[in-house]
């Protein structure tokens, strides 16, 4: 059963906008993931590239999870992690204790590119959110795939399905690309408390009801989720154990509004060492 649907809402990031989808007002989390932007696909012209970067800022208390469609991010952070992201790898930074990165468009610069992708949040649950920060990087071949009948299903992150993914997570989640050919079924059986399942394009039926893209379902917990398309789609499924409440405060994520605080000052106070290589410019804290 399907409990809620989200529609994506417009953000101005600066240099283009995105699909916000969580938090929401009504159902801020699903499992452990607290954040979910939809990003694209647009396409980024050489002029357009470094206003569409994305400056160094900082996290504390989760995990960013980067996956793209299109297109070509390149990553840097304080621990020295200098990474360039593709279409089908998996970016998984932990924040942790406080970590700081930024995203560039460095191929936009050269020649107009596309970019199309999801950034999501992962909250780390009690008793790992101060952890040290780490960076891990995946393969989009090293990733567990299975295909059937004009359904490709890759697991990201977590388990699901039979399949488990190479990177470590803090809580139980899983994390799903789904594409879908015409006429193409899926039956994705989690049994996860919480789940939800975002259209990232085409349009699918689900419990006899047409959801065309930008919409996140929110299930109930239970019967195996059923999916056809009505035209190629593609979605994102996601979900896991909850964690429980979590204060978000622009790019901090903590049970301790305190500490978040503490956070704000240490960037305000410029005691957060920025990436390697790319330190000479930052996003202030917002007034």
């Amino acid at each position: 059963m399907i409990d809620l649907v989200i529609e994506a809402r417009r953000r101005d990031l600066g240099g283009f906008d995105v699909g916000r989808v969580l938090p929401f007002a009504k159902h801020r989390m699903v499992g452990p993931f607290i954040f979910f932007d939809h990003m694209g696909p647009i396409e980024i012209a050489p002029e357009r590239a470094r206003s569409a970067d994305v400056r160094p800022h900082p996290h504390i208390g989760l995990a960013t999870v980067t996956y793209l469609f299109a297109g070509e991010i390149v990553h840097r952070d304080s621990i020295g992690s200098h990474q360039t992201i593709r279409p089908g790898d998996l970016n998984w930074m932990t924040a942790g204790r406080g970590i700081v990165h930024s995203e560039r468009f460095e191929r936009a610069r050269r020649e107009p590119e596309v970019v199309h992708g999801i950034q999501s949040w992962v909250a780390l649950p009690d008793g790992v959110e101060e952890t040290e920060p780490a960076f891990e990087h995946v393969d989009s071949s090293a990733l567990p795939s299975r295909e059937s009948d004009g359904a490709v299903l890759r697991l990201i992150a977590g388990e699901a399905c039979g399949m488990r993914s190479p990177v470590r997570t803090h809580s139980p989640l899983f994390y799903l690309h789904l594409t879908l050919a015409t006429g193409a079924h899926a039956r994705i059986d989690v049994a996860s408390p919480e789940r939800a399942a975002y259209i990232v394009q085409g349009e699918v039926e689900v419990e006899r009801e047409r959801y065309a893209g930008g919409r996140m379902l929110v299930f109930q917990s239970g019967a195996p989720i059923l999916v056809k398309a009505l035209q190629p789609s593609v979605l994102m499924l996601l979900g896991g154990e909850p964690i429980g409440k979590r204060f978000v405060d622009w790019n901090f994520v903590s049970s301790s509004k305190e500490r978040i605080e503490q956070a704000k000052a240490q960037w305000r106070a410029g005691r957060m060492k920025l990436p390697i290589g790319d330190d000479t410019e930052f996003i202030p804290l917002p007034a």
